[in-house]
């Protein structure tokens, strides 16, 4: 097995919280107690996935205040929330409110760019403004001012009986250090540590200088770094979706072993005008991944993951694959389970 730097210092999971629209509380409750499971196995964070419109999580901050009164030491993130869906001053408000709740365990993600199928949803989002909402990068610096402390407006004091504030209330100090940037770019890559953020990348990025996913995303943690005041300690955190079969079933096996061939052409060229590369799952007994993550040239370079859930899995399917990594995943990276 090829040496690594480091050992993997922080593990965690991400979800995407799926549904079914006939009976929406159950699939609600099982991502909680996804969560809660995190918390038992010595997680140091679980992470939801935002989705509008569709049958997944669409209201993630109300989801994480749930989990905040379910659980006492996990960190809670969001991976991501688009922020063309948001208003960054609420959008505030409710990340500081939860962050109180959590006592001050949130890491908020976010990302840029029009809402997916604007055309067809901008009369509804944006009925008087679609024309002229900005959707860069100017959207996230708003919110990380009004998160951070920044006034938001040019009043406070005491007006009759009620008092007022200048900056974003409740105010939770630390959460401004604990914002995170999913991006794919090398541009969203070097913008997010020029902020002082921190980098969320994925399993998908655009093939700009390279069609080798590996050496791409290592391309965008050194430059993230590089332009971040913190230098090489700089926090990234890496999401590939890794599928270990120890555990599992000889049903799960095949499940999971054609989930991953299914999805496996995409990967080979980059997809679209955007030119996407998409990397490969990893299905495989938790020696064989972690030899795999051992080789990949950007897992080499970070010592924290929110390892990606695969999509239209069962509950009991992701208890195996989440009691894996914990029990033997993690370990074989060098990982320790939090107490």
């Amino acid at each position: 097995m090829p040496p690594i730097s480091q050992p993997l210092r922080k593990l965690g999971f991400l979800t995407i919280g799926l549904f079914d629209g006939a009976d929406p509380g159950r699939g609600h409750e099982s991502t909680l107690g996804i969560i809660e499971l995190g918390e038992q196995l010595g997680f140091d964070s679980a992470w939801v996935r935002h989705r509008h419109l569709q049958y997944g999580i669409s209201s993630p901050v109300a989801v994480l205040a749930a989990a905040s009164q379910r659980t006492r030491r996990i960190e809670l993130g969001t991976a991501v929330i688009p922020l063309g869906w948001e208003n960054p001053l609420r959008l505030a408000e409710d990340l500081a409110t939860v962050d109180i709740l959590l006592g001050g365990r949130l890491n908020p993600g976010v990302s840029v760019g029009p809402p997916m199928h604007y055309d067809q949803v901008k009369e509804a989002l944006y009925p008087d403004t679609a024309e002229v909402e900005d959707f860069g990068y100017e959207r996230v610096r708003r919110l990380l001012d009004f998160v951070r402390g920044t006034s938001a407006t040019d009043f406070s004091g005491v007006e009759g009986f009620e008092v007022f504030s200048d900056r974003v209330q409740p105010h939770s100090p630390g959460l401004g250090r604990r914002m995170w940037y999913g991006g794919g770019s090398l541009r969203s890559a070097q913008w997010a540590g020029e902020h002082g953020m921190n980098f969320l990348t994925s399993s998908v990025v655009k093939a700009e200088e390279s069609e080798d996913f590996a050496d791409i995303q290592l391309s965008h943690i050194r430059a993230f770094r590089a332009h971040h005041p913190d230098g090489d300690r700089a926090r990234v955190s890496q999401g590939l979706v890794v599928i270990p079969t120890d555990s599992a079933s000889p049903e799960q096996r095949a499940k999971y072993t054609a989930y991953v061939e299914k999805r496996t052409p995409r990967t080979v060229t980059p997809q679209g005008p955007a030119r996407m590369m998409f990397a490969p799952d990893i299905v495989g007994t938790s020696a064989e991944i972690a030899e795999r993550l051992h080789a990949h040239a950007a897992f080499q370079e970070v010592d924290e993951v929110a390892f990606a859930l695969p999509f239209s899995f069962e509950h009991d399917d992701y208890v195996q694959i989440l009691t894996d990594i914990a029990t033997r995943l993690g370990p074989a990276l060098g990982w320790r389970a939090a107490t």
